[in-house]
């Protein structure tokens, strides 16, 4: 996605260990006009998979998830990072290990709001190692859920996690591919 792409050339920042900080657009602070776009090019990208549900994991990619479930006309569910007091009875949980804060945590849904009756379509802001995705698809493989596939912002293709799930079969559409990124800045794909 062209615009996606210009916007991270001119605001986005690459940061050393392989970050790239987008914190003023996509972040912290949200264009919530691009965001829109996205949202729509995901509708086009999956419009015709019956979604009928979208998955993310806080906190980022919240904002993504919940404009592009306004745009399919679905509600967006976001796996917490903790099991919290506010979240009574069963969950489904999975193990993520996060790049960018170099932790593990156990995610979890509420079994409330992820079901075998669920077309899901997980969204999320940055694709690197695929660990996010796998425990995503975890959570839904455990509520019997079907996974659509995966709408992701921007996929940072040199560290493998996307075809490596591809392989996999699962289907992945990313708006910003890059291919590689150093300190002097970085490529997009093809």
């Amino acid at each position: 996605m062209k615009l996606l792409e210009e916007r991270i050339l001119s605001d986005g920042k690459v940061l050393p260990g392989g970050i790239l900080k987008v914190g003023s657009f996509l972040n912290q602070q949200i264009d919530t006009a691009l965001l829109w776009e996205m949202a729509q090019e995901l509708r086009r990208l999956y419009g015709g998979e019956g979604v009928n549900k979208i998955l993310t994991i806080e906190a980022s990619g919240i904002a993504i998830a919940a404009v592009t479930g306004y745009v399919f006309g679905c509600p967006m569910v976001f796996a917490k990072k903790s099991k919290t007091k506010n979240i009574s009875g069963e969950v489904y949980a999975a193990e993520v290990e996060s790049f960018t804060h170099g932790n593990t945590s156990t995610v979890v849904v509420s079994k409330d709001y992820l079901g075998p009756e669920d077309r899901v379509l997980i969204v999320d802001d940055f694709l690197a190692t695929g660990a996010a995705l796998v425990g995503l698809r975890a959570l839904c493989e455990q509520a019997g859920a079907a996974v659509v596939g995966a709408g992701i912002a921007i996929e940072k293709v040199f560290q493998g996690g996307g075809n490596a799930l591809r392989a996999q079969g699962m289907r992945i559409e990313s708006l910003a591919k890059i291919a590689e990124m150093s300190d002097e800045g970085l490529t997009f794909c093809q």
